[in-house]
């Protein structure tokens, strides 16, 4: 066995870590999407940042000018609003701490003891929620404050100055070239999620009507819901997200995305547990292929079945559309679904000298199919899709 030496290790290493740092770039260059904002928010957070040390080198004494570039990277988030909400915490903290710095400087000196005591106060004020994670800059702004600026109000004044100059910095660049938005984004990554979840659907309908039964396609579809499932919580996050890019956004955004972003969130809760009972669908279908009791079921109930399928498939679709759902649409299409199933549980029973395993198979796959379409109706019920 030949050994690569170390050098080539290290080199193959550092060409791979470029390689895909070029494809990064590349992608932010030619698409929108996250790796295009986290691009322009770095290029914004320099520019910001180098604003603000300029200003306050030429406007404030150099003890404080390193306040400022920091303060605009405090003031520089991924959304405005988040920008808005760290900035104004990050001055409430600073406003705390150099006060607690000048109370005990000027109450009772400059001394180790005095220190340790500020230390204290600082690190109890910072755990008011209303400093959020700025919390700790209460005892950072109060050790500048006593120990450089020996509590002096001057140099608290110009402490002061330097962060309000990184803050106007900061908030400047978001007013500038603000956050881009990414509704439709959104819509189409729920709408991709509900034709995924349609398309096993019609799969599962297209097995039941005698099509090539494929037992490894929906052992395939058993293994997928894991991955289904991260997938509808990183969709989740991705409109939360997009939820609070859109506050205090200074650019309008397009007709109807206001109410765009909550109407796809409540679809895909509405898919988040819809799934659990089309994973349990699935379940039973593979059950019923691997013991091939599927053969064993009358014809016309699977025939009957696979229509039921299908239309529950289709309400799923206009659940998942980007545009507004046709609430009318949507309702007769779930009454003929639950029509269906009422003439599946009435009629198509297996013969009386059937199996027992064949009437549990089929009373399992209608109590599967009748929870997935009373999920459905019972969301259409509350929810504006």
């Amino acid at each position: 066995m030949v050994l690569v030496p170390r050098w080539g290790k290290a080199y193959a290493t550092v060409r791979a870590v470029f390689a895909e740092r070029a494809g990064y770039l590349r992608r932010a260059v030619r698409e929108a999407g996250s790796e295009r904002d986290d691009l322009v928010l770095g290029a914004k957070s320099v520019l910001a940042s180098m604003a603000a040390w300029v200003l306050a080198r030429y406007l404030l004494p150099p003890t404080v000018s390193t306040f400022a570039p920091f303060t605009a990277l405090v003031a520089l988030r991924a959304t405005v609003y988040r920008s808005v909400r760290d900035c104004v915490q990050y001055l409430l903290a600073m406003a705390a701490g150099a006060a607690l710095a000048a109370s005990l400087a000027a109450l009772a000196g400059i001394h180790g003891w005095t220190f340790g005591l500020l230390t204290l106060l600082a690190l109890c004020v910072g755990r008011i929620r209303r400093f959020g994670q700025q919390g700790t800059q209460v005892a950072i702004i109060g050790f500048f404050a006593f120990s450089s600026g020996q509590g002096r109000i001057d140099y608290i004044g110009h402490l002061a100055a330097s962060v309000g100059i990184g803050a106007l910095c900061g908030l400047a660049a978001h007013l500038v070239l603000a956050p881009a938005r990414h509704v439709h984004h959104r819509q189409q990554a729920v709408a991709d999620f509900y034709t995924g979840m349609s398309r096993r659907l019609d799969g599962l309908a297209e097995i039941f009507e005698g099509g090539d039964p494929e037992a490894e396609r929906v052992r395939q579809w058993r293994r997928d819901w894991h991955r289904l499932s991260a997938d509808c919580e990183r969709i989740l996050r991705g409109i939360d997200a997009e939820i609070e890019n859109s506050r205090l956004h200074p650019r309008r955004g397009a007709d109807g995305a206001e109410s765009a972003l909550p109407r796809a969130r409540e679809a895909v809760t509405v898919a988040e547990r819809g799934m659990d009972h089309l994973r349990s669908l699935t379940r039973t279908l593979d059950y019923a292929l691997g013991s091939a009791e599927i053969e064993n079921l009358p014809g016309c109930f699977r025939t009957s079945f696979a229509s039921l399928l299908r239309t529950t498939s289709a309400a799923m679709r206009q659940i998942g559309q980007t545009s507004p759902t046709d609430a009318g649409h949507l309702a007769r299409t779930l009454d003929d679904a639950r029509a269906e199933l009422e003439r599946v549980e009435r009629r198509d029973r297996p013969a009386a000298e059937a199996s027992p395993e064949v009437h549990t198979l089929r009373g399992t796959l209608l109590t599967d199919a009748g929870r997935l379409l009373a999920e459905l109706r019972s969301a259409h019920g509350v929810h504006s899709f």
